[in-house]
């Protein structure tokens, strides 16, 4: 069970038999649960941020109450975005797939946090089994080929792959979990993902990288270009409904992203648990960078944009998403 599940007080309440004690700890579970903010994250090193400030007591110390919900993919973050489950999302939920869930839902969500990685920030890549014979992505043709799941993954490693060559109708969709054992069995050639996996095969000297920072490089055009691949958000009906608890939230999110920038090698030590990491290899991982809704310059909405026309131009938006007006501004 997730350590953040409320399933554990249930099973807590049910065990004390009696109905009078039931009855007395009735109204402190209603309270708790209104007082909740739960925040959905699927377990990738970009979620850093996040992670630190639920573990170093950020939130509590802003006097909230605020707990993590960890989803398989991105897009079921989005989609309990949608559907009124969770108030929010951690860094590292797919910016695609919020972006869908906007389109959908026009008015869900603002961006608070967003983490932009490069060749310089790694966080995507593509891995092949450390016995491979392929030297580049070109020499994957023929190859099976897997992604994470979602369409954000699965079109952007298609992208990647129709830029070197090779045609890519057929990805095997995988949870991040899975995309080592499978490469390590055979089950899979190579696969498109995101840290920590790369690092957790390299170190287990089970698979090996082929190249990072592959969106920037194929996609975007250009290794040094920051890919806003990941995004920390807000719904909107929970900034009206808790105005006093947003500046409070923003504060110790922040404090989270100051914490990472500082301290990375402390910071690191909040991937095991959250991720599938191990606590003795977190000082190998590369983190990715971090910008918070204040610190946007022109450059990086510009290149966040390029990011979602690309989406439009693929057909996968119905219209097109501006940025600008989805970064929060304070009221």
């Amino acid at each position: 069970m997730d350590k953040h599940d409320f399933s554990s007080t249930r099973r807590q309440i049910l065990g004390l038999g009696a109905a009078s004690a039931l009855s007395a700890l009735l109204p402190a579970m209603a309270k708790a649960a209104d007082d909740k903010i739960l925040i959905g994250y699927w377990p990738i090193a970009a979620g850093l941020p996040f992670y630190v400030a639920l573990e170093k007591g950020f939130f509590k110390e802003a006097g909230l109450n605020v707990e993590g919900a960890k989803f398989a993919s991105a897009s079921q973050v989005a989609e309990a975005m949608v559907a009124g489950r969770i108030h929010g999302s951690a860094n590292g939920t797919a910016s695609a797939a919020l972006a869908l869930a906007e389109i959908s839902s026009p008015g869900l969500l603002k961006i608070i946090c967003s983490n932009p990685s490069s060749h310089k920030y790694v966080l995507d890549e593509f891995l092949v089994p450390v016995g491979s014979p392929a030297k580049a992505i070109k020499d994957l043709t023929g190859a099976k080929i897997a992604c994470g799941p979602g369409i954000q993954n699965v079109t952007l490693a298609r992208m990647v792959l129709e830029k070197n060559g090779i045609k890519a109708e057929q990805l095997v969709e995988l949870p991040v979990g899975q995309h080592v054992p499978a490469l390590a069995s055979g089950q899979i050639d190579a696969v498109y993902t995101l840290e920590p996996t790369g690092t957790v095969g390299r170190v287990n000297g089970m698979t090996r990288v082929l190249e990072t920072g592959v969106i920037s490089r194929y996609v975007l055009g250009n290794a040094d270009a920051p890919w806003f691949g990941g995004t920390a958000s807000l719904t909107t009906s929970f900034i009206k409904e808790r105005p006093l608890d947003v500046p409070k939230y923003l504060a110790a999110y922040t404090k989270g992203v100051e914490f990472v920038r500082k301290h990375p090698e402390e910071a690191r030590k909040s991937l095991d648990g959250f991720t599938s990491i191990d606590e003795k290899i977190v000082k190998e991982v590369p983190l990715a960078n971090f910008v918070m809704y204040n610190e946007f310059r022109k450059s990086d909405i510009e290149a966040f944009q390029r990011f979602f026309d690309v989406f439009t131009d693929k057909k996968i938006f119905s219209k097109p998403v501006d940025v600008a007006s989805l970064i929060y501004k304070p009221a």
